[in-house]
C-alpha cells in the first residue's frame, strides 16, 4: 500500500515541490519514496511505498514502462496480477519481467491493451497515475467500489491529486477556500461526499472511474471522465439473473469468498485479520483459517464500558476457529488520547466516532501485521445494517398515520431519554443488560416528523443536521446520488434501493474512508475480501428472502459462516463498532468540546450559526437528547479548522 501525488502545470514545475507534496504521504508508504519529472518539467509524479509485493528495488516507484511510453504511480495491491502477467505471456505481449511487483505488470497491460481494458482484467483495490509520454495524457483512476482514495483539482493554475489532502495542499501557494455548499453535506452526513471535496476546485473521483487530461487541454478545466465499470449496471443485471435454488446460492457464495480470500491472502509481509465476533468478521476469519495450514493472526480491541465490549465474543470465535488472536484492552484515557490526532489523519472533516476504535485496532495490530484483512462491506451486500429490515417494518405500521399525528408520536419517542429506551431495549429483546436503541429511536423519531415515504425515512436515517438547521452560514444545494432517483428506477424493493444508495455512497465516502485513514496512519494495510468484484456482482444475483429472513439480515452469509462456526456463538443483538462518545462528552470531554463549541468562538469564525449548537449542547447535557452524531460532526469540523488554519 502507498501514497501517490503529482502535478501538471505547463508552467513548469520545481522538483522540490513534488517532493514536498511526495513527504506529506510519508505514513502511507514509509519503506521508499521516489520522484519523476519530465525532461519539458511539467508533469511530476511522486509515491511513497509500503512494500507488500516484491520488497526488493525492483517494485521502486514511480516506474516505467518497458516500452518507454508510460509512467505510473500507483497505490494499492491487484491480486490477479500473476494471471495477469500469464495472459500477456501467451500472447506474446510480456516484456523482459524485472522483478514480480503488480505495479510492473499493469504497465505491461497498459501497454499491451490500454488502461480500460486494463482495470477490467484486474480484480484489487487501487488508485493510479499514469502518463503517456506519446499522446502528452494524463489518466488517473480509482478502483471499482472506492476502497482507495484520489482527490485532484487546481491550485494556481496547475492540475495537482493525490491521495490526500494534504498533498495537495503542499502545492506552492495552495489557497483554495473552504467551500460552504460542501460543508453543508458534510453536516448532513458526518463526511464529505464524492465527488466533492471541502475545498473549492479540489474533487474526490468517483469510484470505478478513469480521469483522463492532454496538457495542451488543461486550461479548459474539463478533464475527461469515464467509467470503466458501473455499479449500478452491476445491480441491474444481477437482479435480472437471480439465483433461486437456496442450496446452489449458498455453495457458490462460499466457493466465491474462499477464492477472493485466498487471493487476499498473499503478501510478502505478516498478514492477519481483524476479528470482532460479529457475522462479516467471523466469516472471513472462518474461511481464511479453512484454508491456512497455520494459525492466522487475529486481533480486537475490548472496552470497560457495558454495552461496548464484545471482545468476548471475538474470544470465542477465535477460540473454535484456532487462531492465533491478540486482544488490546481500551480505557478511556487510550481513546482520548487518539482525538488530537484525528484532524491530521482524516485530513478532511469526518465525523464518524468509530474512526477512534479502528485506529486504535489498527495500531494494535500493526504491532504484529502489516497486512489486515477486515469484514468491511457486509452489511451493504447481504442486508445487514437495521434499517433494511426496521425500515418497511416501521413505515407500514406508521406511515398511514396523518402527518400531523406522526409529528405528535415523533415528539413522544424523544420526550424519553436515550437510556430509558436503552433500558426499555433490553427488556424487550430478552437481554441481559443495556441494549443501545435510544440514539437510534431519537433519530427516527425526528425522521417521523417529516418524512413522507419510504425512502424519506431512509434519508432521514442517514442525515444527522437536516438542511432545515440552516447550520452553515451561506450555504446553498448541491446535488448527490441521493438525489438521482434514476440510479433506483425500476428496483421495488426498499431494502434493495437502500443497500444500492449504501453502496454509492455511506460505504466509500464514510466505512472505506474510516478504515484507509486509520490504517495508513500507522503504515498498515488493509484489505476488503468482500469487495472483490466477483463478491459484488454475485452478491446481487442472490434474491431479497436469501439476504433478508425473520426479520434478520445476512441470511446467506450466516448459513455459510454456521458451517464453521456455532450458531451460538454468534447469535447476539447487532451492535455498531463504537465508544462510548455520548457519556464521554458529558464527562472527560466536556472541557475539549465546551472550548470549540464556544458561541463566541463559532461567531468569530464565521461558518456556523451558533444557535442550533448550543441548542443541541445543552440538551445533550441535560440528558434529555442524544445528539452525539450531531455534536461530534460539529466538534471534528472544528478541530479540522483549527489544526488546517
Amino acid at each position: 500500500m502507498c501514497g501517490i501525488t503529482g502535478a501538471l502545470s505547463l508552467d513548469g514545475l520545481v522538483e522540490q515541490s513534488i517532493r514536498r507534496m511526495t513527504d506529506t504521504l510519508f505514513l502511507r508508504g514509509p519503506d521508499d519514496g521516489g520522484v519523476w519529472l519530465n525532461a519539458a518539467g511539467e508533469i511530476g509524479l511522486g509515491h511513497r511505498r509500503l512494500s507488500i509485493l516484491d520488497l526488493s528495488p525492483a517494485g521502486h516507484q514511480p516506474m516505467h514502462s518497458a516500452c518507454g511510453r508510460f509512467v505510473i504511480a500507483f497505490n494499492g495491491e491487484v491480486y490477479n496480477h500473476l494471471d495477469l502477467r500469464t495472459e500477456l505471456e501467451s500472447a506474446g505481449d510480456a516484456p523482459s519481467w524485472r522483478g514480480h511487483s503488480d505495479t510492473e505488470t499493469l504497465l505491461a497491460g497498459i501497454a499491451a491493451w490500454g488502461l480500460a481494458a486494463t482495470l477490467k482484467r484486474a480484480v484489487g483495490m487501487f488508485a493510479m497515475a499514469v502518463w503517456d509520454h506519446q499522446t502528452r495524457t494524463l489518466q488517473l483512476a480509482r478502483d471499482r467500489i472506492g476502497e482507495k482514495p484520489l482527490y485532484y483539482g487546481w491550485v494556481q493554475g496547475a492540475f495537482v491529486f493525490g491521495s490526500e489532502l494534504k498533498a495537495l495542499r503542499a502545492y506552492p501557494g495552495f489557497d483554495n477556500p473552504i467551500d460552504r455548499d460542501v460543508l453543508a453535506l458534510y453536516f448532513q452526513f458526518c463526511a464529505v461526499p464524492a465527488p466533492y471535496s471541502i475545498y473549492k476546485d479540489v474533487f474526490k473521483l468517483e469510484p470505478g472511474c478513469i480521469l483522463s487530461l492532454q496538457a495542451e487541454c488543461m486550461v479548459a478545466r474539463n478533464p475527461a471522465i469515464e467509467p470503466y465499470w458501473s455499479f449500478v449496471d452491476v445491480v441491474r443485471k444481477g437482479m435480472a439473473a437471480p439465483i433461486d435454488d437456496e442450496h446452489t446460492a449458498l455453495e457458490a457464495l462460499e466457493s466465491v469468498l474462499k477464492q477472493a480470500i485466498a487471493a487476499q491472502s498473499v503478501a510478502d509481509v505478516p498478514l492477519g485479520a481483524f476479528l470482532s465476533g460479529g457475522v462479516d468478521s467471523s466469516a472471513i476469519v472462518a474461511l481464511m483459517q479453512s484454508q491456512s495450514s497455520r494459525p492466522v493472526q487475529t486481533f480486537t480491541i475490548g472496552f470497560d464500558e457495558a454495552g461496548f465490549d464484545e471482545s468476548p465474543y471475538a474470544m470465542a470465535v477465535a477460540g473454535h476457529l484456532g487462531t492465533e488472536h491478540n486482544e488490546l484492552r481500551v480505557r478511556a484515557s487510550d481513546a482520548l488520547a487518539v482525538i488530537p490526532t484525528l484532524s491530521s489523519l482524516y485530513d478532511e472533516p469526518f465525523a464518524d466516532s468509530s474512526q477512534i476504535p479502528t485506529h486504535i485496532v489498527c495500531r494494535a495490530a500493526r504491532t504484529k501485521l502489516t497486512v489486515a484483512l477486515s469484514g468491511d462491506a457486509g452489511d451493504e451486500l447481504f442486508g445487514g445494517y437495521n434499517r433494511y429490515f426496521w425500515g418497511r417494518r416501521i413505515w407500514s405500521r406508521m406511515g398511514w398515520i396523518p402527518l400531523p399525528l406522526r409529528q405528535k408520536l415523533g415528539s413522544a419517542m424523544a420526550g424519553f431519554s436515550p437510556d430509558s429506551w436503552d433500558r426499555i431495549g433490553g427488556l424487550l429483546s430478552g437481554a441481559r443488560g443495556v441494549v443501545r436503541m435510544g440514539d437510534k429511536v431519537h433519530k427516527l423519531a425526528h425522521g417521523l416528523k417529516t418524512v413522507r415515504g419510504l425512502d424519506d425515512l431512509y434519508r432521514s436515517l442517514v442525515t444527522e443536521w437536516p438542511s432545515t438547521s440552516k447550520l452553515v452560514i451561506g450555504a446553498g444545494p448541491l446535488p448527490t446520488r441521493l438525489d438521482d432517483a434514476t440510479l433506483v428506477a425500476g428496483i421495488n424493493d426498499s431494502e434493495h434501493r437502500m443497500m444500492l444508495w449504501d453502496t454509492l455512497t455511506y460505504l466509500p465516502d464514510d466505512i472505506l474512508t474510516k478504515v484507509d485513514r486509520a490504517a495508513m496512519g500507522i503504515s498498515l494495510e488493509t484489505r476488503v475480501p468482500f469487495l472483490d468484484h466477483r463478491v459484488v456482482e454475485f452478491a446481487w444475483r442472490l434474491p431479497l428472502n436469501l439476504k433478508i429472513r425473520n426479520g434478520q439480515g445476512k441470511w446467506a452469509l450466516r448459513q455459510v459462516l454456521y458451517k464453521y462456526v456455532p450458531q451460538e456463538l454468534i447469535e447476539r443483538p447487532k451492535a455498531g463498532f463504537g465508544i462510548p462518545v455520548g457519556e464521554w462528552l458529558r464527562g472527560p470531554l466536556r472541557e475539549w468540546a465546551e472550548a470549540l463549541l464556544d458561541e463566541e468562538r463559532l461567531s468569530r469564525e464565521g461558518y456556523l450559526n451558533p444557535a442550533p449548537i448550543r441548542l443541541a449542547w445543552s440538551q445533550h447535557l441535560s440528558g434529555r437528547h442524544d445528539w452525539t452524531p450531531r455534536l461530534w460532526c460539529v466538534l471534528m469540523f472544528q478541530a479540522w479548522l483549527e489544526s488546517s488554519s
